[in-house]
């Protein structure tokens, strides 16, 4: 099956929002075996839009519309994918009842228009909303498969899950079962990682592994098909174990998981506690991780040392050092990382110093950062960087190695 995505929305093409609907979208359809050749963006304009479908008629069997459902006059994907296939609109009793309850449950006067939000193709299987107003709707005519999809993310996302998976699965007619792993990687570059795996992804069949880049980190989709799940499972099992022969070292989860979620459910676990000395990430890293359910648990504190007095004065780093090596410097690293442990009790100090710019510092490229972690009982390790990019990128970027290293130095 060959799809396309049409967009609608004429705040898509202002770039009010990003499409993010059709990148999720891409991701389900891959899962599934279909492939998405065109993604088509088209504003509230009803010539436009038909001229978009009779385009995408001609070289695919699903198209799949997302927005323009909604109760005002600019929300036309219903009544010009109506007009151009040929259907009549109905008003669906079941979706105007459960607009209805919403209004009620809410205490708002429900306004004429909202009606038309419940307004279907005839004929449709009728996909529920059910963080929403405006149901989905899936038909097949004259051979072309065709879904319609409210715009909101909080909307799309579930209502795929818990319906359009299965409508597209049945219109397949799947006899296999399909199954995902994302593994996740830190601390080496997606072209790195290719190379090292190259004759794997080039002799990749059944299952099929997706590298992607994104935020500083690498992940990889290994999707299996077959029958018995039990099957599929070991299928995915033999070409993770490939994988981590070569890259295993930089591995550090599966799925939906971050840095950050893993580095607090391993303190947790190991009932280790962690302060943090920020210069340049200016509280980003306590930030991250107070982002974490459980980080109390863990988290003792953070204090902000941007300005060298502060450094000295309530971390205690040497004024020799601040005079002789710095504030960018490893000592200085070192220093505030055992000074944030001392004065917060905690079991680990992480420190954060550098240069994230505009300019330099100290004599201190742009994108020079040391990065300190002191264990009780052990000899503080410091970690020295040169990154490249934004100054928001730097920042980001360091805190996202700071929790690399620790949990790294946690898990051995």
């Amino acid at each position: 099956m060959n799809a396309e995505i049409i967009g609608v929305g004429s705040e898509l093409l202002l770039g009010q929002i990003a499409n993010t609907n059709a990148q999720y979208l891409s991701k389900k359809f891959a899962e599934l075996g279909i492939n998405v050749y065109y993604h088509t963006v088209v504003g509230d304009n009803e010539s436009r839009l038909k001229e978009a479908i009779l385009t995408a008629k001609k070289r695919a069997d699903l198209i799949v519309f997302t927005g323009g459902l909604g109760p005002t006059k600019d929300d036309l994907t219903k009544e010009t994918i109506a007009s151009e296939l040929g259907v009549s609109l109905v008003t669906d009793q079941q979706a105007l009842e459960s607009i209805e309850a919403y209004f009620e449950k809410t205490n708002r006067t429900m306004t004429p228009n909202n009606r038309k939000q419940a307004i279907v193709l005839e004929g449709a299987t009728i996909l529920p909303n059910d963080y929403g107003m405006a149901p989905g709707m899936g038909i097949t005519v004259r051979g072309i498969h065709y879904m319609l999809f409210p715009g909101p993310p909080k909307e799309l996302y579930p209502m795929y899950e818990s319906y359009g998976q299965a409508y597209l699965a049945e219109k397949l007619d799947m006899k296999e079962q399909i199954e995902s792993r994302v593994l996740r990687f830190f601390g080496i570059g997606e072209s790195q990682l290719e190379t090292d795996i190259e004759d794997l992804l080039d002799a990749q069949t059944n299952p099929t592994i997706a590298p992607l880049a994104a935020d500083g980190e690498v992940t990889l989709r290994l999707t299996a098909k077959h029958g018995d799940v039990v099957e599929a499972h070991r299928m995915l099992d033999e070409v993770e174990k490939q994988i981590m022969s070569r890259v295993g070292e930089f591995f550090y989860g599966y799925d939906m998981t971050s840095l950050q979620a893993e580095l607090i459910a391993t303190m947790r676990e190991q009932e280790v506690t962690v302060a943090s000395a920020e210069s340049l990430t200016g509280g980003l890293f306590s930030g991250t991780l107070t982002s974490i359910p459980g980080a109390g648990d863990v988290v003792k504190g953070s204090i902000v040392a941007y300005h060298t007095e502060v450094k000295h004065n309530v971390l205690h780093v040497a004024k020799e050092t601040l005079e002789q090596d710095g504030a960018v410097s490893e000592r200085c690293a070192e220093e505030m990382a055992v000074g944030v442990k001392k004065l917060t009790g905690s079991d680990v100090g992480i420190s954060f110093t550098g240069v994230a710019g505009p300019s330099k510092q100290e004599g201190k490229e742009v994108g020079t950062v040391y990065i300190g972690i002191a264990f009780k009982n052990e000899k503080t390790r410091v970690y020295s960087l040169k990154l490249t990019g934004s100054r928001d990128g730097i920042r980001k970027r360091t805190v996202n190695y700071g929790i690399y290293y620790l949990l790294q130095l946690l898990k051995q």
